[in-house]
């Protein structure tokens, strides 16, 4: 049941009610749907056709709440003389989908599957070869056990629920878990990026300071680093659950709910959103990347055969 929060005097309490459900729930960091508006062919003199509400009695089979704009005289929803308003019942299964569509939300989901079970399985294996092998023990290969952590993550908070997103019209799990899977996204995309800077830091280490860096890579200062790296991901990332929620939206004449970027609530920008998650996992790891591996190849040319040794190594000869 839905319960009116803000309704002026001059709103008819029997006009009927459409739903624009505005989705803030797609398990995408960089989806997200308008806020509900007023349809095209929508016209009325009432100042108060457009109103806000709260669905009480939850979205999906999470039992949450969602916001969403209501508007009245469509798609025969009712409101009753006390305020209270009710939806129209739809099937979550039954929708129209275009042919194109139905391709995509048949074929997206096996392939999703595919790469889930070979991601769990495989980064599975890698922790399983390395952590039975006393030898293995190094600062490279607990590296590669943290990079395959945040992928075997990535797999299970992310991967399902984005093959749901390609089947369902709506989202089926509820506001709190919305938040979640967007925040585990972000989460373990920034985990697994930063996990191959410090591989490269690791390997420009071992390779232009060699005797030097050898008090530096040591286990305990590479867990050091992993628990720096996770701390610092996992506390920058909470406005990301904040931003994201479970609206309603009006699509192809009936009412879905979907998990996508709050961006109608004034507080959260869309595109400052996108353009720091770009930055802080795309342009910012690739540089640091790229200027490390530069650093080692400028280091590999000069100790090339012909080429003088370092300076470093000069010094360490002498001793």
């Amino acid at each position: 049941m839905l319960h009116n929060q803000s309704v002026a005097p001059t709103l008819s309490p029997t006009a009927p009610v459409m739903v624009a459900l505005t989705t803030s729930f797609v398990v995408r960091p960089t989806m997200a749907v308008l806020p509900g508006v007023c349809p095209p062919n929508w016209s009325s003199n009432n100042t108060y056709d457009c109103i806000n509400a709260t669905m009480d009695n939850g979205v999906g089979t999470g039992g949450t709440s969602a916001s969403f704009t209501g508007f009245p005289g469509q798609d025969g929803a009712a409101v009753g003389y006390d305020g209270n308003y009710s939806l129209p019942r739809d099937g979550l299964f039954e929708f129209e989908m275009d042919p194109l569509e139905h391709v995509v939300s048949t074929i997206v989901p096996v392939f999703f599957g595919i790469i889930g079970l070979a991601g769990l399985l495989g980064n599975a294996l890698v922790i399983l070869v390395v952590v039975a092998n006393q030898q293995m023990r190094s600062t490279t290969n607990l590296l590669i056990i943290n990079l395959a952590i945040s992928d075997i993550l990535f797999v299970i908070f992310c991967v399902p629920f984005t093959a749901t997103d390609y089947v369902l019209p709506e989202w089926p799990f509820g506001n709190l878990w919305c938040k979640f899977v967007q925040y585990m996204i972000v989460v373990t995309c920034h985990g697994s990026v930063y996990t191959l800077v410090l591989m490269s830091l690791d390997r420009f280490l071992a390779v232009v300071h060699p005797v030097t860096s050898m008090s530096l890579r040591t286990e305990r200062n590479a867990m050091l680093a992993i628990i720096c790296a996770w701390v610092a991901i996992v506390t920058s990332a909470i406005p990301v659950a904040l931003s994201h929620s479970v609206q309603l939206y009006y699509f192809k004449g009936r009412n879905y709910t979907a998990c996508v970027f709050s961006s109608h609530e004034g507080i959260w920008n869309l595109v400052a959103f996108q353009v720091s998650f770009a930055a802080s996992s795309y342009v910012t790891p690739l540089t640091l990347i790229f200027f490390l591996y530069m650093c080692m190849l400028a280091r590999l040319w000069k100790s090339a055969p012909g080429c003088k040794p370092s300076a470093e190594s000069r010094i360490h000869l002498k001793a």
